[in-house]
């Protein structure tokens, strides 16, 4: 039970480092993503970034839990 807290503190500290990094680079816009402006009204929808994310976090958590 204590690996499971400490991957998880691990995964949220991972994600406040990216999420600063993603704050002071700037936004950045894949060529899947998906842009609707109307108006006042923008929505963003990142396509591409969420299957590369989704692509690297199952790499990085098969790593650990075959390591163990």
């Amino acid at each position: 039970m204590a690996d499971a807290g400490r991957l998880l503190l691990v995964a949220g500290v991972l994600m406040i480092v990216v999420g600063g990094a993603l704050m002071l680079f700037g936004r950045f816009h894949l060529p899947g993503d998906i842009t609707f402006r109307s108006g006042y009204v923008t929505v963003y929808i990142p396509i591409a970034a969420s299957i590369i994310v989704s692509v690297v976090l199952t790499v990085v958590l098969n790593l650990l839990v075959r390591r163990r």
